[in-house]
């Protein structure tokens, strides 16, 4: 397949990329830093493009199989609009082109899952925190994108992993239409899950994706966004 990643120099978006080429795909990866991308390979072309300019986007997306999204801003009192206004675009380019397959990635934490399981007592004490006071202008953002995808008649799927987390090797994570599992998704996994998606046709459906093993502790992970540099 012919692969468009978009957020492809994001942690996920790398992960997601090598993961392609490995498979054999064909992939373009988009990112407003080109110079910057580390991977390089004869099936891979580095796009270099602002989604925020939806013209730099048609050639882009032209002959895709599938688009897949990776978009990330870090939390910020600021107003954010990269998901909502980088996805419309994203989805009118696709819409010209013809290009039907989008996958994109949002957060768990954009909805309340009362039926979540394995989640520790600090979890459901923080996370209501963060989505109401240093994540809120992320996570409003991610709720309209949510909305253009929903509404663009494509063949989608919004995936909702927990809180990201590094790990080397793919595991037998927990994914589809459920309820989260525990507090947090690797983003090995992420990159695996949104790698089988992009061959899926015909879909329109919110799922979530839940690692189960090899998980931080959740203080370890409020102290890493803690000190994390933007």
């Amino acid at each position: 397949m012919r692969l468009v990643i978009f957020g492809a120099n994001g942690q996920t978006g790398r992960l997601l990329t090598q993961q392609a080429l490995d498979a054999g795909h064909t992939v373009v990866a988009v990112t407003r830093r080109p110079d910057d991308f580390p991977i390089a390979h004869p099936a891979l072309t580095v796009g270099g493009a602002d989604v925020h300019d939806a013209a730099a986007l048609v050639d882009i997306v032209a002959g895709a199989d599938a688009v897949l999204s990776t978009l990330g801003v870090s939390f910020t009192r600021e107003p954010v609009d990269t998901y909502s206004v980088g996805t419309r675009n994203i989805v009118a380019a696709m819409q010209t082109v013809g290009t039907r397959r989008l996958a994109i990635v949002s957060s768990a934490a954009v909805d309340h899952y009362p039926e979540r399981t394995g989640a520790p007592f600090a979890m459901r004490l923080v996370e209501p925190i963060i989505t109401r006071t240093i994540g809120k202008t992320v996570y409003d953002d991610m709720r309209r994108m949510e909305t253009i995808v929903r509404e663009s008649g494509l063949d989608w799927t919004i995936v909702r992993p927990s809180g990201l987390f590094d790990l080397p090797f793919v595991t037998e994570y927990i994914a589809g239409e459920v309820d989260p599992v525990g507090t947090f998704t690797s983003r090995t996994d992420l990159a695996d899950y949104l790698l089988r998606l992009a061959s899926d046709t015909g879909d329109q459906d919110t799922v979530v994706i839940s690692t189960t093993v090899d998980t931080p502790t959740m203080w370890q992970m409020i102290r890493r966004e803690a000190f994390k540099s933007a």
